[in-house]
């Protein structure tokens, strides 16, 4: 059964709804690559990356995202200039969704934005039903993560064009409807900052 389910950043200034939360209506995979291991590392917040540096992430309908306090401690980040949209907390660096744009409705929120409770997660989402870019997973790259998994890109097509179809890629929690223009307040890394971040990155991380 689908419900409402709270997403609120560490130090709980920033919270939002999620509607239509259940594992049939998201889709939950864990990432290793690099751009999402320095991001979390941009922000202060590789607490966040499991022990290969993988970010569990839940990817959602924009229109079942909502924010509901807050909002003005939201901001963007992108590593590059045609990088991912990542959106953040400004008030305890809280990930609280990643997108590539508003014309490919999805946002992907790390799993820790719903609970900092494994267990309590899968009890409304699932389990992540897969893994990848594990070749930039720190030491071994966990079985099944690396390669192109045909089911995992086919759920997540699937996903995006039924959001498309059925009306759920507006409202969207970051862009402006008319213009299309980010909601929040954005910057983009210079090349020099984000190579200085993939020290910190798999698979053979310099430092810790």
């Amino acid at each position: 059964m689908s419900k409402e389910v709270e997403v609120s950043c560490r130090c709980g200034e920033v919270r939002g709804v999620v509607a239509n939360a259940s594992p049939r209506k998201v889709n939950r995979v864990v990432c290793y690559c690099d751009d999402c291991q320095a991001f979390a590392h941009q922000l202060g917040r590789g607490d966040l990356l499991n022990a290969q540096g993988g970010t569990d992430i839940i990817q959602v309908a924009p229109a079942s995202l909502t924010f509901v306090r807050g909002q003005h401690r939201i901001a963007g980040l992108r590593l590059s200039s045609k990088g991912l949209f990542r959106w953040h907390t400004t008030c305890c660096n809280t990930p609280v969704g990643n997108t590539l744009g508003p014309a490919i409705p999805f946002i992907g929120i790390v799993a820790q934005a719903f609970d900092s409770n494994p267990q309590r997660v899968d009890s409304v989402f699932g389990a992540p039903i897969g893994a990848i870019l594990g070749q930039y997973a720190i030491g071994e790259a966990p079985t099944g993560s690396t390669g192109i998994n045909l089911s995992l890109v086919l759920r997540a097509i699937i996903k995006v064009l039924g959001w498309r179809l059925r009306g759920r890629a507006w409202p969207h929690p970051f862009f402006q409807p008319k213009t299309r223009e980010p909601i929040y307040p954005l910057t983009v890394l210079a090349q020099e900052q984000r190579e200085a971040l993939r020290q910190y990155c798999g698979p053979h991380p310099v430092a810790g």
